[in-house]
């Protein structure tokens, strides 16, 4: 159920943790999909967190792609 790794997308390494279940759910997955609870990181700082609704959206352009990522391979 719980899914960690790790993207370098440029100079820049993202650690991600995913509660990722079997099943999409509309009502708490990201965009209705299987993860319902998700954390990146770029060192200490988180830069993006759901956790069955946004409390932290990816800014940056390297963290919207690492997300992007995310998604494509668990989602």
């Amino acid at each position: 159920m719980w899914k960690k790794g790790s993207i370098k997308i440029e100079n820049q390494i993202f650690t991600y943790c995913a509660k990722v279940y079997g099943e999409p759910s509309e009502d708490y997955g990201i965009e209705g999909g299987k993860i319902s609870k998700l954390e990146i990181r770029l060192g200490d700082f988180p830069v993006a967190r759901y956790d069955r609704g946004w409390d932290i959206e990816p800014e940056t352009e390297n963290a919207q792609l690492a997300l992007l990522i995310i998604l494509y391979d668990l989602n």
